[in-house]
C-alpha cells in the first residue's frame, strides 16, 4: 500500500512538472473593430492675401466692347445752330499716366452747321454738313467702391486731324470758334460715358467670387483614407486700388476657416451672396491650418511587428517573443493584439492611449494595460505575464516614427502653394512655416496625427476674361 502510495505521489509530480514546463496556450476573446469615421477636426482662422492686378491691355480690351457705335448726339440745331453725332473711330487707347488712368479716344464727328443773317426781315441762313476726325484725351482718377474701381474723367485735351473749317465763296473759313464752344456742352457726357464704360471694364467682383468659389471646392489630400481639405471663406477685406507698372492692382484680405474631413467628400458651403467686402488700410496674411495626418492601422502594424523581430522578452525562467501585432479602434480605444510564442502562446489583447513624442517625431502608446478578459485568462495560466513586468519591456517597443507621413502631408500643401492654378488667370503662392503637433484622434481606418501649420498664402488674380 505504502509503495503504490508513493507510485501514485511521483505520476502526479511528474504531471505537475510536466505541466509547468510546457507553454501554456491562451485562448482570449478578440474586440471587435469599430468603423468609427470622423468628420472634420477643429478650424482655424486664417487670412490669405489676395493680389487682384488688371493689365491695362485687358481693361482696353473690355472697354472697347462696351463703348461703340455712337457716343454723343444732338439733334436740335436751333439752339446753338449746331447738329453733332460723335462716334468712335477706331479702337480706345488705355495708358499709364503717372499713376492715372489715361484714355485716349479716336473720334469720328458729324456736324450740321447753320450759318448766315438776319437782314431787313430776311433769313439769309444756309447749312453745311462737316465729317471731322480728331482724338479726345481722358485723365482719370482711380479709386474703388463697393467691388467696383471707380473713376474720374476728365477731358484734357481735343486734337482735330485737321482745322476744322467750310468753304464761302471760295475760302476756307474756319469754325473752330463755333465747335470748341459746342464741344463744351457735350464734354461732361462724353466723360460720364468714359466712366460709366471703365466701372463696367474694372469690376473685378466676377473674378474674385469665381476664383473665391473654386478655392473654396474641398481637395482631395489622402485618397487611401478619403482625407479632405477644405477652406471656408467668411469676409473679404480691400485696400486701395493703385495703378502701377502698366496695371490696376489692389490687395484684398480673405478672412477664412481651414478645415479637414475624413469620410465623405464635404460639402461646398460656399455662398458668393453673403461675401461682403470691408475697406481697411492694412490687413493680415498669415495662415494657420489644421492639417490632418494619417497613419493606417495596417501600416502601423506592419511596422510595430518589425520592431519585435527577434526580440525575446524574459522573466526569470519565462520567455515570450511576438511573432505578430495588429492594431485596430474599439469605443474609442486603441486595441494592440500581441500574437505571442515560447512559454505563453497565443493572443493577447491590451488597450492603450496613442501619443506623440515631438523630439523623436514618433507615436508611442501610454498606460498601456490588458483588457479584463485578456488579464482574467492570464491570471488562470499564471500570473507572471499578468504582473506587467514583460509588458512595460513590450511597450518600449510599440512606437514608430511618423516623420515620413509628416513630410508627405507638407509636401502635398506645397503643391497647392506653387503657382498653382485652380482655374485660368489665378495663381495660388506661399510658404509653410512650423508643424506644430496638437493630439492624435482615432477613426475607424487610421489614426490621425492632427498638426498646426502656419505660413502664409497668395492668391494672385490676373485679367479680365
Amino acid at each position: 500500500m505504502q509503495r503504490l502510495f508513493y507510485l501514485l505521489a511521483s505520476v502526479f509530480l511528474l504531471v505537475g512538472v510536466y505541466s509547468c514546463s510546457t507553454p501554456g496556450k491562451l485562448l482570449t476573446e478578440r474586440p471587435k473593430a469599430d468603423t468609427l469615421a470622423l468628420k472634420s477636426f477643429e478650424t482655424q482662422t486664417s487670412y490669405i492675401n489676395l493680389g487682384v492686378s488688371m493689365a491695362l491691355k485687358d481693361i482696353e480690351l473690355q472697354i472697347n466692347k462696351i463703348l461703340t457705335g455712337t457716343i454723343y448726339e444732338d439733334n436740335n440745331i436751333e439752339d446753338d445752330k449746331l447738329m453733332i453725332r460723335v462716334e468712335k473711330q477706331s479702337p480706345i487707347l488705355i495708358q499709364d499716366a503717372g499713376g492715372k488712368l489715361k484714355t485716349v479716344l479716336p473720334l469720328k464727328i458729324w456736324v450740321k452747321i447753320k450759318y448766315g443773317t438776319s437782314l431787313l426781315g430776311m433769313n439769309l441762313y444756309d447749312t453745311r454738313e462737316l465729317n471731322l476726325n480728331g482724338v479726345i484725351s481722358f485723365l482719370s482718377e482711380v479709386s474703388m467702391s463697393n467691388w467696383k474701381m471707380n473713376t474720374h474723367s476728365k477731358i484734357i485735351s481735343l486734337d482735330w486731324k485737321e482745322s476744322p473749317s467750310i468753304q464761302i465763296a471760295g475760302k476756307q473759313v474756319p469754325i473752330t470758334y463755333i465747335l470748341n464752344p459746342a464741344i463744351s456742352l457735350f464734354k461732361s457726357s462724353i466723360e460720364k460715358r468714359v466712366d460709366e464704360a471703365l466701372r463696367k471694364s474694372l469690376d473685378f467682383k466676377p473674378e474674385v467670387l469665381n476664383a473665391l468659389e473654386n478655392i473654396a471646392r474641398p481637395v482631395e489630400v489622402n485618397h487611401a483614407f478619403d482625407t479632405w481639405f477644405r477652406m471656408a471663406p467668411e469676409e473679404l477685406y480691400a485696400t486701395d486700388a493703385r495703378l502701377k507698372n502698366s496695371q490696376v492692382s489692389m490687395e484684398l484680405g480673405l478672412k477664412c476657416q481651414m478645415e479637414t474631413y475624413i469620410g465623405q467628400h464635404p460639402e461646398n458651403t460656399f455662398d458668393r451672396n453673403k461675401i461682403a467686402l470691408k475697406a481697411v488700410s492694412t490687413m493680415p496674411n498669415q495662415i494657420t491650418a489644421h492639417l490632418a495626418v494619417m497613419s493606417g492601422y495596417e501600416e502601423a502594424s506592419r511596422i510595430l511587428t518589425k520592431n519585435f523581430k527577434g526580440q525575446e522578452f524574459v522573466q526569470g525562467s519565462k520567455k515570450v517573443s511576438v511573432e505578430n501585432l495588429e492594431l485596430w479602434q474599439n469605443k474609442g480605444k486603441l486595441i494592440i493584439a500581441l500574437s505571442l510564442k515560447g512559454s505563453l502562446n497565443g493572443i493577447v489583447y491590451l488597450s492603450g492611449i496613442p501619443k506623440y513624442d515631438s523630439i523623436h517625431k514618433e507615436i508611442y502608446f501610454d498606460e498601456m494595460d490588458f483588457l479584463l478578459d485578456t488579464q482574467n485568462k492570464l491570471l488562470k495560466v499564471g500570473s507572471w505575464m499578468a504582473q506587467g513586468l514583460i509588458l512595460m519591456k513590450i511597450q518600449q517597443f510599440c512606437r514608430y516614427s511618423i516623420k515620413s507621413n509628416l513630410e508627405e502631408s507638407k509636401q502635398s500643401m506645397l503643391k497647392y502653394l506653387s503657382n498653382y492654378s485652380p482655374m485660368p488667370g489665378i495663381y495660388l503662392n506661399g510658404q509653410v512655416g512650423d508643424v506644430e503637433f496638437e493630439k492624435i484622434e482615432l477613426s475607424g481606418r487610421a489614426l490621425v496625427a492632427i498638426l498646426s501649420l502656419s505660413g502664409v498664402l497668395k492668391v494672385d488674380i490676373h485679367g479680365l476674361q
